[in-house]
């Protein structure tokens, strides 16, 4: 353990930015109980990220109860306990889809269209859906909690090169190369989910756009991630 690291300008600053973002989806009803967890890569190359603890709400995490975790999801340096799952989804996503942030929640819409054959979202229905076109990849083979590295390196492996999971009957998973960045898309995910949801409970017929359309609209948003930069930047002063 390196508590000059853990306590470094640099990895405080992560700490902060996670913490905001746990408190953050409480706000936004994304959060589950104490379950769930968001990770950032220290940006040492090193494999250690950061996680939120064990038995906390969402809402209360503050920078100084993020902990710090080596490759194998080993607790390295913090002062609360480290939930087993966490440690092996969050490990096994960092360690093989290469994910500098990891974001794991049951968020209720997005959650609901995994128990669904489809399995995920369609992304050719609202503009909010449109964003993660050709982005995202389904697991659909629930195996229960998941307590072992294998079963972590095996949902990563479903993953690829996809920055969203939806893990059939279980929850989603988000991925960027910053915290910023995987907060919005977590957000505006659970936002078209809700959307994709409420229109299919009209019973009305739903109108899915050219797929190409969506392409275009995915690489719109991808390519000016102010937006996303700027939202984060409100919560940190309203939450």
């Amino acid at each position: 353990m390196n508590d000059h690291d853990f306590l470094s300008p640099a990895v405080r600053s992560l700490r902060a930015d996670l913490a905001l973002a746990l408190r953050a989806a409480a706000h936004h009803g994304l959060a589950e109980g104490v379950c769930n967890h968001f990770s950032v890569e220290l940006p040492d190359a090193s494999g250690r990220f950061l996680l939120n603890p064990r038995g906390l709400m969402w809402r209360e995490v503050q920078a100084d109860d993020i902990v710090m975790v080596d490759a194998n999801g080993q607790k390295l340096a913090g002062r609360h306990p480290v939930e087993p799952s966490a440690m092996f989804i969050h490990a096994g996503i960092h360690k093989v889809c290469r994910k500098a942030c990891v974001m794991h929640t049951h968020m209720p819409y997005a959650t609901a269209l995994t128990l669904t054959t489809a399995g995920a979202l369609d992304t050719t229905l609202s503009q909010n859906a449109m964003r993660f076109h050709g982005r995202v990849a389904i697991d659909a083979a629930y195996n229960g909690l998941a307590l072992d590295h294998a079963e972590g390196e095996r949902i990563a492996r479903s993953m690829g090169n996809a920055d969203v999971g939806f893990l059939g009957n279980h929850g989603i998973v988000v991925c960027a190369d910053r915290v910023d960045y995987a907060y919005d898309d977590l957000y505006y995910l659970e936002r078209a989910c809700q959307a994709e949801v409420m229109a299919r409970q009209t019973g009305l017929p739903l109108r899915p756009l050219a797929p190409a359309l969506a392409e275009t609209v995915a690489r719109q948003t991808l390519g000016e991630r102010l937006q996303a930069e700027l939202f984060f930047a409100a919560l940190r002063r309203t939450v």
